[in-house]
């Protein structure tokens, strides 16, 4: 009877095994199917983009614009501020189009107009300290509501430690906070990264080692002398 009960039991978990199989390979196809679909979209936006279509381009900054403004504020550590990069950047990305490649996807492409705009505003550092803390609460939090983890009746007891994340994020030399927040709060692969800055993989993984202990360690030592 154990054997009979085994054997029932074996043949029940490989039918489960294989049904999961089945749904999660069809799931992948579906999710392939439309980001072929996306990219067909954004190629054809793209080519009238380059013509001098306006409506083509607002429709590529309606799909790209939430996380350029989350990325840039990421970067320069202030809400506002990555607001009017983020715009600046597309305005610039327009009058650029006709260095576009149709067969690319835009948002790449555009972030390298965007990460320079970034990274020579932060070199006017005066304006970045005064207000360096700002963008962590709203980045947090559009984070986890993206991740489904955002609960408003917690956020007095979490107020100071995003307080003191975001003065640790701005302290990260430029490459590791970079590399951070395309990770963090652009949700992009490592692949990706690599692809975006140009740098190896093994790279984008070493930042982001060094990146993560620096913060528990900024952290840590915050909160010993808060």
């Amino acid at each position: 009877m154990k054997n009979i009960l085994l054997q029932d039991l074996a043949t029940d978990t490989t039918l489960v095994a294989s049904v999961v199989a089945s749904v999660a390979a069809t799931a992948e196809r579906v999710t392939a199917s439309r980001d072929e679909q996306d990219r067909d979209l954004e190629i054809a936006l793209v080519a009238r983009v380059q013509a001098g279509d306006l409506n083509a381009f607002g429709r590529l900054v309606e799909r790209h614009m939430r996380r350029a403004q989350r990325v840039a504020a990421g970067l320069v550590g202030n809400v506002e501020d990555g607001f009017d990069l983020s715009q600046d950047a597309f305005v610039r990305a327009f009058r650029a189009r006709h260095s576009l490649d149709p067969r690319r996807p835009f948002y790449p492409w555009y972030y390298q107009i965007l990460r320079r705009l970034c990274f020579n505003f932060l070199r006017d550092r005066g304006r970045l300290l005064e207000r360096q803390e700002q963008a962590t609460p709203w980045l947090v939090n559009d984070a986890d509501r993206r991740a489904g983890r955002w609960r408003p009746d917690c956020e007095a007891e979490t107020r100071e430690l995003r307080r003191r994340l975001g003065a640790a994020i701005q302290a990260l030399p430029d490459h590791e906070k970079e590399t951070f927040v395309l990770r963090e709060f652009d949700d992009l692969r490592y692949r990706e990264i690599a692809e975006w800055l140009d740098i190896p993989v093994g790279t984008v993984m070493s930042r982001l080692y060094a990146a993560r202990r620096r913060l528990a360690a900024m952290l840590d030592e915050s909160g010993e002398t808060s």
